[in-house]
């Protein structure tokens, strides 16, 4: 069965970018032992990705004309005109995601689906009970401000399935979802 997945990377107090939507502090960690061994036993089970708005915007002005994931389609949610990257598989859906969410796991193949940057869009699939999985990187900066890791409406429950300590005070946590709403 296809699950959604949210894989991401948040400083102590719980923010995926700081004040000015930037990663900067995030990149210092890069290449941490066993980054490079989680994201591929991640990303080699992800068959589809669904994104925000802003994160694709972000890739486009940050990555150029490399895409990082080709031959994996992607669904970008967004509420304003964007051009699409090129060589890449991409959909720019609007409206509730509940309306997508059955295209987009039947678009995984069998594969998991990746919510991947927005803590309002994961926030949004956790409230709406599609979120299966939490695989978080707690990395020892505080920010005191910025992107937040989930922005939810309601409140999820987890379950707690591994924790793992990286050189340098990186956390790696998963965490199963417990379900409060049905698909």
């Amino acid at each position: 069965m296809t699950r959604f997945r949210y894989y991401v990377a948040a400083s102590t107090d719980g923010y995926i970018a700081d004040e000015h939507n930037r990663i900067d502090w995030l990149m210092e960690y890069d290449g941490f032992d066993g980054q490079a061994e989680s994201y591929s036993s991640f990303l080699v089970d992800i068959g589809a990705i669904a994104m925000g708005a802003d994160t694709y915007a972000w890739m486009q002005a940050e990555l150029g004309t490399e895409w990082p994931y080709p031959g994996i389609p992607v669904w970008v949610f967004a509420h304003r005109e964007l051009a699409a990257f090129p060589g890449a598989d991409v959909s720019f859906v609007r409206g509730e995601l509940t309306e997508w969410s059955d295209d987009i796991a039947r678009s995984a193949n069998g594969k998991d689906v990746w919510v991947v940057g927005g803590g309002s869009l994961a926030g949004q699939f956790a409230d709406a009970g599609l979120l299966d999985e939490l695989l978080l990187f707690t990395m020892p900066v505080i920010l005191g401000g910025g992107r937040p890791l989930f922005a939810m409406r309601g409140q999820s429950k987890l379950h707690p399935t591994l924790s793992l300590e990286h050189p340098g005070g990186i956390r790696e946590t998963r965490y199963d979802l417990v379900r409060q709403h049905r698909r």
